[in-house]
Formats: C-alpha cells, sequence, structure tokens
C-alpha cells in the first residue's frame, strides 16, 4: 500500500499524524491544567470565605444566645451571595447546623464527617451533600479561650466547576485548531522542500540510480576519485583504489591524507587539463575538474588512467623497430661484403679475396666489443642491445664496462633493472649530443647488492631545477609540444623503485664531463658501494 504513495504524500501524513497525536497531548494536559487552576482558584477563595465567617465577632457571640441561628442565618447568606459559592454552614461542636442555603435544613446535623474541623483541622476535598456533589472547605470556630465551639464548611458544587472549564475550553480548542493549521502548513511546506531536495525523485528511483551509478563507476577502466566542498572524499572506485594503493577506509577522509602530493596537486587544481603523475610506481594521467551545481560548487572530481603499461609497451615497440631497423642495416652491409667477395672471385683475385675477408670485423654486429659477456639476462641484454641501436642511430655511442656482470635471478630484481637502466639511458640519449658518449655499469658487490651506474659526456645536471633531480616534476628537458605534464617522471619513478628496495641513489657530475647517475639496490641489508666502480658523483654538485 505505502509503495503506491508517494514520498511527498508520505512524508506530509507522517508529519500531520505526529503533529496531531502532539496537539491532542498537549490539548489534554492544558485541559488538565486549566481545570486544575480553576479548582485551586475556588479552593483559595473559599478557604477565605470560612476562615473570615469562622472569625467573625457577631458569628462568634451568636453561639451564646439562646438561638444563634437567629443571628448567623442572615450573615451567612449575605456572605454565600457576596462571594458566589454554594452553601456557607455553620454549625456547633455537634454538627447540628446553624445556617443553610435551604432553611428547613437548619437544626439538623450535616450529612458528612465534621469530625476533622471539630479537631482543629482545615479539611479541603470533594463530598456529596444534601445539596449533590461539592468542592467544600471546612474550618474550625474558635471562642474567646480559643477552645472550638463550631464549623464553618463553605463549598461549591463540582457541576458548577464543570460548567467553568466549559467555558474555558473553547478559546484552548480555538489556539489548538490554530497550531494544527499552522503545523499542516509546515508539514506541507517540508514535505516538498525534501521532495525539491532530491530533485522530485521517489525512493526507488533514488536506489536505482545510485544502483546504476555505483554500477557504471565500479564497473569502468578509469580510476574516479569524487570529493566534496570541504575536500573530503566521498567516493572512490575500484580501479582508483588499485591505481593509487588505497585502503577500503578512504571515504570521508580529507582527501590530502590519503593522495600522493602529485596527484592532490592534480585534484586542487581542477582546471581539466590532464598530467602525467606518479603514484607509487605508477605513471598515471590524472585529469580533474570542478564540480559545480547551480553556481555552487559541490567538490571535483579525479579521473585517473594507467599510462605505465602503454609507456611500456611504446618503449617496447621502440625498441623492436629500432633492432629491426639495425638488422636490415646489417644485413645490407653483409650483402655488399659478399658481393664484393663474389666480384673477387670471379676476376681471379683469390688472395685479395682472403685478405678481404681478413680485414672483416664484427662492425655490422650489434654489440662486436663482446662487453655484454657478464650480463646473462636476456631481459637486461635485450633493453641495452636496443638502447644500443638507438644510440647508433643518433651517432651517440652507449658502451658497457667491460666489468659488468649480472646473472639471472630474482625475476623483480630484473624487472628493477629495466625500469631502472630504461630511464637512466634514455634521459642520457636525449642530453648527450651528435658523436656522444654513454657509459653502462651492471655489476654485483661482495654483499650481492646490484650496482648501476650511467655516465654521459653531456651538459651535466641543468641548474636551477627548482627541487632535487630525483623530485616528481623536476626535469632540465624542454617540454614537448602537447605532452602532458610528463616531464620529471623517469628520474622520481627510478627513485621510488631504489627508495622500495632500500637502496641509495646519487646523482652528480661525471669524470666524462656530463651526468653521473649511481644507485645500489640490496638483496638484502645495505652495503657499501663497490670499489670497482668509478668514482661515486659529488652529490649536490653543481652543474
Amino acid at each position: 500500500m505505502l509503495r503506491t504513495v508517494t514520498l511527498r504524500s508520505q512524508l506530509l501524513l507522517l508529519q500531520v499524524a505526529i503533529m496531531l497525536l502532539v496537539i491532542g497531548v498537549a490539548g489534554v494536559v492544558a485541559a488538565t491544567l486549566q481545570a486544575e487552576g480553576i479548582r485551586e482558584a475556588h479552593r483559595e477563595r473559599m478557604v477565605g470565605v470560612a476562615g473570615s465567617v469562622a472569625r467573625l465577632p457577631s458569628v462568634v457571640e451568636a453561639y451564646d444566645d439562646a438561638d444563634p441561628a437567629q443571628a448567623i442565618q442572615p450573615i451567612a447568606e449575605l456572605i454565600r451571595q457576596a462571594t458566589n459559592v454554594t452553601y456557607v454552614v455553620v454549625t456547633d461542636a455537634d454538627g447540628i447546623r446553624y445556617s443553610h442555603p435551604v432553611p428547613g435544613r437548619i437544626g439538623e446535623r450535616v450529612s458528612t464527617d465534621p469530625s476533622v474541623p471539630l479537631s482543629g483541622e482545615t479539611f479541603v476535598g470533594t463530598e456529596t451533600g444534601t445539596l449533590g456533589s461539592s468542592w467544600r472547605v471546612k474550618v474550625p470556630v474558635r471562642g474567646d479561650r480559643e477552645e472550638i465551639i463550631g464549623s464553618v464548611s463553605v463549598g461549591i458544587l463540582e457541576s458548577e466547576i464543570t460548567d467553568d472549564l466549559m467555558e474555558a475550553l473553547p478559546v484552548l480548542a480555538a489556539w489548538l485548531a490554530v497550531a494544527a493549521v499552522v503545523g499542516g502548513a509546515g508539514a506541507f511546506y517540508v514535505s516538498r522542500l525534501v521532495w525539491l531536495r532530491i530533485h522530485r525523485q521517489e525512493p526507488e528511483q533514488i536506489a536505482e540510480l545510485l544502483t546504476a551509478r555505483d554500477a557504471m563507476l565500479h564497473g569502468i577502466g578509469e580510476g574516479v576519485v569524487a570529493t566534496d566542498s570541504t575536500g573530503r572524499v566521498t567516493l572512490v572506485n575500484d580501479e582508483a583504489t588499485r591505481l593509487l594503493g588505497l585502503g577500503g577506509d578512504a571515504a570521508g577522509r580529507p582527501a590530502r591524507d590519503i593522495l600522493e602530493a602529485s596527484v592532490a596537486r592534480v585534484l586542487d587544481d581542477a582546471d581539466g587539463s590532464a598530467e602525467l603523475v606518479l603514484a607509487g610506481e605508477r605513471v598515471l594521467v590524472a585529469k580533474a575538474t570542478a564540480g559545480v551545481v547551480g553556481g555552487r560548487s559541490v567538490g571535483g572530481m579525479l579521473i585517473l588512467r594507467d599510462h605505465t603499461e602503454l609507456h611500456r609497451a611504446l618503449g617496447e615497440l621502440t625498441g623492436e623497430r629500432d633492432t629491426t631497423q639495425a638488422l636490415r642495416a646489417q644485413a645490407h652491409e653483409h650483402s655488399n661484403r659478399m658481393h664484393v667477395i663474389s666480384g673477387l672471385l670471379e676476376l681471379g683475385q683469390t688472395e685479395q679475396a682472403v685478405d678481404f675477408i681478413g680485414r672483416m670485423d664484427a662492425g655490422g654486429a650489434l654489440w662486436g666489443n663482446g662487453a655484454l659477456a657478464g650480463i646473462t639476462d636476456p631481459e637486461v641484454t635485450a633493453l641495452l642491445l636496443a638502447k644500443t641501436v638507438i644510440g647508433r642511430e643518433k651517432d651517440i655511442e652507449v658502451a658497457v664496462d667491460p666489468e659488468s656482470a649480472y646473472a639471472p635471478g630474482d625475476a623483480r630484481m630484473t624487472a628493477d633493472l629495466v625500469t631502472i637502466l630504461g630511464n637512466l639511458v634514455d634521459n642520457a640519449l636525449e642530453a648527450v649530443g651528435h658523436d656522444g658518449r654513454i657509459e653502462v655499469l651492471v655489476a654485483s658487490d661482495d654483499d650481492g647488492a646490484v650496482v648501476v651506474e650511467v655516465h654521459d659526456d653531456g651538459p651535466g645536471i641543468a641548474a636551477g631545477l627548482g627541487g632535487p633531480v630525483w623530485g616528481l616534476g623536476v626535469s632540465g628537458k624542454a617540454e614537448r609540444p602537447g605532452a602532458a605534464g610528463g616531464r620529471g617522471i623517469g628520474l622520481a619513478l627510478v627513485r621510488r623503485v631504489v627508495d622500495r628496495r632500500a637502496g641509495t641513489a646519487d646523482a652528480g657530475a661525471s669524470e666524462m664531463g656530463g651526468a653521473c647517475f649511481a644507485l645500489r639496490l640490496p638483496s638484502g641489508a645495505p652495503a657499501a658501494t663497490p670499489s670497482r666502480s668509478r668514482t661515486p658523483p659529488t652529490a649536490g654538485a653543481p652543474t
């Protein structure tokens, strides 16, 4: 039944029911208090009248007369009429009446118990006498020597008190009716206000919208973080939880407390532009927009896309393309040499052919100096080969130190080495110019830690970077057209990998005249840099 009634109607009916209940209770309480007030007012008046009659000298002196009623009855009737009470009855010490509204009752004994006033106390209560049920007061009459010589009873019929209450109730009922009308109008306003605040939606519609929203937000492949106007997180979908490494208690907490500084900065700016940021060791594309409803800011929305796999895939694709081009060049060179040998043999120049073959070297190979012999891990070897090809295409020599040695072992270590070498060598390739040189060392020290050094003969670390060289967003390179804040991420990512492994990372000037980056990745406890490495770079050296 309730499902067929709109939320607005339910709210209105519920408020009206509560209001009527409260008004009804208040009306009963008010009527009860009014009745008590009327009764108390009559009591005070009756106590005053009874006390006055009991102390009148003419009444007290009349007790000594042969017929006290002759003097007391006129006085009692006069006072009764003047004070508008139902009766004023004066009795002697035996309860015999000296006055009564009905003269025929004079001389008779009272119909109710007179013992309380005759004992010296004052009686207040409801009793039923010859005139009916009445609210009455009884006080003692004392003689000249303060002895009790009789009593005075003053009363008002209960029916009269009820009539007084009935006269006051219409006013009370009118006020209660006004309260009901005002309350009904208020209930209508509140129900309409709530209905407007929930955008004229019914509970079932709201539930459907929330279900659809949750399904959409938690099902999309992008991370979504929503905040309110105070900067507290109101929503985090599953993808954002995964990308940012958040726990299940993120909702309700300030965004600055749970987001990395670079991500929080994008959310604070909320200018709609996309930026590359680091979250842990993930490269993310972050875009934030401000939430404005009706010209009022209601919070912000941060959208995150994982750029790590795309960046890695593009790097691998570039390496494969460069390797393919190098192989084609090597095949072309080999074909030319075979043509020379074939021509010499056809001309009968056998000795010259043998001499030409003897002069041939491995210059066309991808790597001819055997420096990679100590690096047997296929992934690290493939990376260095690809970087060599890229350098050759740019007329840059990428050389591996002959002391380099790294055998396949921990897969995680290999993955970290690929990340570190890829970023450091790429930075060096962009830094050095034509005919430049890059030297790479990958080795292990006596404690089993892996040592990585990358030297170049470029201009070195640029001055005025505005922060440590390992900091996020710090870069000495010019921003590429169309780049979305992608500079200054590589070294920050390298540093995070090193920190995760509790290693060390130094950057400074190289003996070759350019920059040097020296890292140590311990397999266990950190140890000193191996002695066979070059002179460690000067920390914070000017560039």
